[in-house]
């Protein structure tokens, strides 16, 4: 049986960028191997289970998911506006040195610093002077084609 929207999906699955370097995985011998395992030694890598269509991975996924079947292995190709969209100007947001100061209680931020926003948002901080502080809101993936094996291992 084909996967169809609203079908609840278990899959392994290996994320690569175009230069073949892997950036997540369900499978805990691709993650050690690439160095994952170590860089997040509280993860458990495991099947992932999805509603199809409930918005709960990256458009592309959703979209390259429906017509597979169970048993079935495939390679989705995501163009970065089928992934996490593509790097822009406008996420990188500007702060005045001394406001921002003022809102981290009394603390300033250093360049590579990581900074959540109220929303939950987490941005890079990429530049601090006396004046102004730029955090950049882009995901890390932002701009990239995102390559991802999938095996589908159960459609219910």
């Amino acid at each position: 049986m084909a996967i169809s929207t609203g079908d609840s999906v278990t899959l392994e699955y290996t994320g690569r960028l175009d230069d073949g370097t892997v950036f997540d995985t369900s499978r805990e011998d691709v993650a050690a191997e690439a160095g994952l395992a170590e860089a997040q030694p509280d993860r458990e890598f495991a099947p992932l289970t999805v509603e199809v269509g409930a918005e709960e991975v990256i458009e592309g996924m959703d979209e390259g998911l429906v017509g597979l079947e169970s048993g079935e292995t495939a390679t989705l190709t995501l163009p970065p506006e089928k992934a996490y969209g593509e790097r822009t100007d406008e996420r990188v947001r500007e702060f005045e040195t001394e406001q921002l100061r003022e809102m981290l209680g009394g603390q300033l931020p250093e360049t590579g610093d990581q900074l959540e926003a109220q929303g939950g948002q987490l941005g890079d901080v990429v530049h601090v002077d006396e004046e102004v502080v730029r955090v950049d809101f882009n995901p890390d993936l932002a701009g990239e084609t995102l390559e991802f094996e999938v095996e589908i291992l159960n459609v219910d």
